[in-house]
């Protein structure tokens, strides 16, 4: 009696054993499943992008403009740095951010846009497991990298003009990119690569004095007189061997003064390497 007894409790525990074990694993496993499911909808998925500008459909994060000035041929030396500023200022655009950069060209209002496109990412940020990093590399390759370096290719030929009208440009480009609700809610910055000489019929940095008084008390304040919506303004000054010589302290204090007065932050003013 007491054997069967002793046997009867043995399978009892056993058994118990079995389902506590069984247990265990169930409430192990529906761990992992809701970690997974936590990483899987905790990750922000990806917008929809539009193919053609690689931004998402709704508009993108963040907007850079640059404005290349090659009216005049821009030094070796200058084109080097230049390459390097630009390529580094792509490679760290937040991730859908727009790139675009224009070229000063008194024929085309706001100048000519050479390229504009969105960062898709490089998908050194996706995982394996809910992204395809490898798809995203080629797309940022293929579809961003690429253009940009065919584009800054183009850019630095020299693009001859009779008159320089920098501040006309840059309205265009403010009205254009800076403008309107969802684009005052961004982050905005806009890159100007020039000699920074403006020269049109009201008024021409080539003669008189570099005061902001004088260029307030001339018919293109008015004229060219813009919103930047606060936009980050940061230019690369080409020095120019020019009939007249700039002080290139005034000049940059001018632009400094123009670009607050017209509702923007001036960030800085780096001097490139090399005179054109």
């Amino acid at each position: 009696m007491s054997g069967r007894t002793r046997r009867r409790r043995s399978r009892s525990s056993g058994e118990l054993r079995k389902h506590a074990l069984g247990i265990v694993l169930a409430v192990f496993a529906l761990g992992v499943l809701g970690a997974g499911a936590y990483v899987y909808t905790g990750t922000a998925r990806p917008p929809a992008l539009d193919p053609s500008s690689l931004c998402p459909l709704e508009g993108p994060r963040s907007v850079t403009v640059v404005l290349l000035d090659s009216t005049d041929d821009i030094p070796d030396i200058a084109k080097r740095e230049v390459r390097t500023a630009l390529v580094d200022l792509a490679e760290t655009l937040p991730a859908y951010g727009l790139l675009e950069i224009r070229l000063l060209d008194a024929t085309t209002a706001g100048g000519r846009s050479i390229f504009a496109k969105c960062n898709p990412g490089d998908g050194s940020n996706l995982s394996e497991y809910t992204a395809n990093p490898r798809l995203a590399r080629k797309r940022w390759m293929d579809g961003f990298r690429q253009p940009l370096d065919a584009a800054l290719e183009s850019g630095f030929r020299p693009l001859p003009g009779k008159i320089s009208p920098i501040m006309e440009t840059v309205q265009r480009i403010a009205v254009e990119r800076f403008t309107g609700r969802f684009n005052e809610q961004i982050p905005k910055t806009l890159v100007l690569i020039s000699d920074m000489i403006e020269h049109e019929p009201d008024y021409s940095q080539y003669t008189g004095d570099l005061s902001f008084e004088r260029f307030k008390a001339s018919r293109a304040y008015q004229k060219v007189r813009t919103d930047l919506h606060g936009a980050n303004v940061q230019i690369y000054y080409i020095q120019r061997m020019s009939g007249k010589p700039l002080n290139s302290a005034n000049h940059i204090r001018f632009w400094a003064d123009w670009i607050r007065d017209n509702n923007g932050r001036f960030k800085q003013a780096n001097k490139l390497q090399g005179v054109g």
